[in-house]
């Protein structure tokens, strides 16, 4: 099941943090130093769905497409320094995406030199009609409705899979690991499985390379970037670097980055980021196990050098966690500035005057929301105390509202236009135009047993 059970440690690098983060990234990983893996996680829930809006208009779509040219870049020196990827950008169509990068390597002249590890099984969404029909629910984590209740409105259905299917994958010989929805952490655990032997009961490694994951599945929100302490002295964030787990055979790790880049690894940033989408910080649920973050033990070890030691685990449930997205109406959101003076009173009196508008002309909204940026959208009534409202230089009106039906959403765009010219004044950031309704992608978490969802990894030579 391992490379080899022997081996002293080995150094994950992250890469992508999400479906859009910084393309540099990942080259300067491989480049920047000694690696073994490139872990690069793309998914969220909205982009699941997304992705599933693509397929359905073309069946070759559905993955993270700048994934391609981003490996066409690095793949020669992947293949020169035999570092292995793990990477869910295969979205809801892993195989298309590995097909690509198949592709790619034959064009680049690596045909035979890269083998492709696939992972699928979790898409669930031809499923759905099979499992609600045998009495699985799939309940809203939430609310506790049936998915039965909203089954004609879903866009997309996906398990989360944990690092047992992408561990088969590498111990099959994949340099490269394309899956589905994988948990963010099982693309970094996986590997640490695969170079140390551990076993799939083994609760308390599996709970470290879980917090190991979870430390660097944000790309550089961990190494400098979203980091609230001394924020402003962290330096040359133009050239952050992404964060390097330095894993050891005993679960313990160092959090650290390449040499001669921008950032910063601190006790505190690290802390930042293992309290990100965290919940119940004794039971951190993944498809592997159950990692108990508080005996996790933060040492600063060194300049950029932050160990990671203590980590406790369970157990895993018998469920893995079902992601579904569905259609939940339209919105539109449109936004004027106002300058001062009384500029706060002015947005008032827009929202106001626009309100009555609609209410005039009888559209009903499911919900309509106002935000005053600059006066009270972050920090609401907490703002003004500290600001006198009469001193603010200028405050965006944001009002948005939602609706099932598009006709309404549609005659509130043409609704807020009106206002530059018929008050209030000093009106102006309309330069973009009236907005466009949008469709609604809603989120519904449900639970389903592990024994109906079947991971299938498959290779696949360049």
């Amino acid at each position: 099941m391992s490379r080899s059970a022997s081996v002293r440690t080995v150094r994950i690098a992250a890469g992508q943090g999400f479906w859009g983060d910084w393309l540099e990234a990942p080259h300067r990983q491989v480049t920047g130093g000694p690696i073994e893996y490139l872990m690069m996680d793309y998914l969220s829930e909205v982009t699941m769905s997304i992705m599933q809006k693509q397929k359905s208009r073309d069946p070759a779509l559905g993955y993270a497409k700048d994934f391609i040219p981003l490996m066409e870049r690095i793949l020669p020196t992947l293949v020169e320094r035999r570092i292995k990827v793990t990477a869910n950008a295969g979205g809801v169509n892993p195989q298309a995406c590995a097909r690509a990068i198949a592709e790619t390597a034959r064009r680049l002249g690596l045909g035979g030199k890269v083998k492709i590890g696939v992972v699928s099984g979790d898409d669930l969404l031809g499923r759905l009609d099979g499992l609600l029909a045998r009495g699985h629910e799939l309940r809203n984590l939430d609310t506790g409705r049936p998915l039965s209740d909203v089954r004609d409105r879903v866009l997309s259905a996906n398990a989360y899979l944990g690092a047992g299917p992408v561990l088969q994958a590498l111990a099959q010989g994949a340099d490269i690991v394309i899956t589905g929805r994988v948990t963010d952490t099982g693309l970094t655990l996986a590997p640490m499985m695969h170079a140390f032997g551990w076993q799939p009961d083994d609760w308390d490694r599996l709970a470290a390379g879980t917090v190991a994951g979870h430390t660097i599945e944000c790309g550089a929100q961990c190494s400098g970037g979203n980091c609230l302490v001394d924020w402003d002295r962290i330096p040359d964030l133009a050239n952050v670097g992404y964060p390097i787990v330095e894993a050891l055979p005993d679960g313990t790790f160092d959090i650290t980055k390449h040499p001669r880049t921008g950032g910063r690894i601190t006790v505190a940033g690290v802390t930042e980021q293992l309290v990100y989408e965290m919940g119940n910080p004794a039971e951190y649920i993944t498809p592997d196990c159950i990692a108990d973050f508080t005996t996790i033990r933060l040492e600063q070890a060194g300049t950029d050098r932050v160990r990671v030691s203590g980590v406790r685990g369970r157990p895993a449930t018998d469920k893995l966690k079902v992601s579904v997205a569905y259609f939940y109406g339209y919105k539109a959101v449109g936004t004027l500035v106002y300058a001062w003076p009384d500029a706060y009173r002015k947005a008032k009196a827009a929202d106001r005057i626009l309100r009555q508008r609609l209410l005039d002309l009888g559209l009903d909204f499911g919900e309509m929301l106002t935000e005053f940026v600059g006066a009270d959208a972050t920090h609401g009534p907490l703002a003004l105390a500290s600001t006198p409202p009469d001193d603010l230089p200028e405050v965006q009106l944001r009002i948005g509202v939602r609706s099932p039906d598009k006709a309404a959403v549609e005659r509130f765009t043409r609704e807020i236009a009106p206002l530059i010219l018929n008050g209030p004044p000093s009106a102006t950031g309309f330069a973009g135009g009236r907005p466009k309704p949008e469709e609604i992608v809603a989120y519904w978490p449900a639970l389903i047993d592990k024994q109906l969802v079947e991971p299938c990894v498959e290779l696949v030579d360049a």
